[in-house]
């Protein structure tokens, strides 16, 4: 099988977990995983040179649009999708704005005044922010002692991180920077309980793809118009690599290969890319960008990464 005839397969299926035991199909899922775990870890640093050169919205925006139109030109041309129909056009705008317009956008945003790595760290921690959620919601279910334990270790880690960032809050920019990340994870954290109370039927792959462009559209409308943008002919060719790499690897390659990882491996196989990501980022980050890289963050990072998997692990077993 060509590769492009493995993509179209992938693409053609609709997400439905199952257990292969074939070593072909087990060896081409982990080799997937591999490729999630690396290149969205990447993307961090990507994005920090993209933003470095042009307005961050905008930049989030070119990379939502033209990622989108990737998945949605792809299933154009087969003529067999099915289109959301009535109310599931509110799922794909909701999601939309949780998962790309304000969470992908504010983290695009925030990388702009803090490190890729310190970034990475931050969007971990979205597992901890839902057992937040869960002590404040009106489900009757009992979170499991484990996960809230799982949330003090993660807090501590953060608290670690931050120790010798203490100075660098009297920064404004540097607070905008940790405001902004931390509000990406609160988003992306009410999305993905969205996406679990409103699973619809349609294709994964096209409804990413409108929901990347919408909010393409909507964040580079609203860059243009707070006048935070700059002309096409005037966006320098760094940031155009990096948004060739964004829209390449982050946001195709990636969402492919997680979504076949996350069909052939168990769940808890790949939840890996979570622990691994900031590590790529923050080592990448020290080694290419001479970005910090101190005991205090390695530290830090690693009891970080330890709660939200004791919060993760958890959460798993209420399933």
């Amino acid at each position: 099988m060509s590769m492009s005839d493995f993509i179209s397969t992938i693409l053609s299926s609709p997400y439905n977990p199952v257990n292969i035991r074939s070593r072909s199909t087990r060896t081409k899922a982990y080799f997937a995983l591999s490729l999630v775990c690396f290149f969205w870890g990447t993307t961090w640093l990507a994005s920090k040179q993209g933003v470095r050169f042009m307005p961050a919205l905008q930049m989030a925006g070119i990379r939502q649009f033209l990622g989108g139109s990737v998945y949605v030109i792809y299933f154009l041309f087969r003529k067999d999708v099915l289109w959301p129909r009535g109310k599931e056009w509110i799922t794909i705008f909701v999601l939309g704005l949780l998962n790309f317009i304000l969470s992908n956008g504010l983290a695009t945003w925030g990388v702009k005044y803090i490190s890729g790595g310190l970034a990475s760290i931050i969007n971990a921690i979205i597992p901890l922010w839902l057992v937040v959620i869960g002590l404040f919601s009106a489900s009757k279910q009992k979170l499991p002692r484990m996960a809230l334990v799982g949330f003090a270790f993660g807090f501590a880690g953060i608290c670690v991180i931050f120790y010798e960032h203490l100075n660098d809050f009297l920064n404004a920019n540097f607070r905008l920077g940790i405001l902004l990340s931390v509000a990406a994870t609160w988003s992306w954290a009410f999305g993905t309980i969205y996406t679990k109370e409103h699973a619809k039927r349609f294709n994964p792959y096209f409804g990413i793809g409108l929901q990347m462009i919408i909010s393409g559209i909507v964040l580079y409308g609203t860059s243009s118009a707070a006048g935070l943008s700059v002309p096409l002919a005037q966006v320098p060719w760094q940031s155009w690599a990096a948004i060739s790499y964004l829209v390449i690897f982050g946001s195709v390659i990636s969402f492919i290969a997680y979504l076949y990882a996350l069909q052939h491996l168990t769940a808890e196989q790949t939840s890996l890319y979570a622990y691994i990501n900031p590590i790529v980022a923050v080592v990448l980050g020290a080694l290419i960008f001479g970005e910090r890289f101190t005991l205090f963050i390695a530290i830090g990072g690693l009891v970080t990464l330890y709660g939200v998997y004791m919060v993760n692990n958890s959460l798993r077993k209420l399933k």
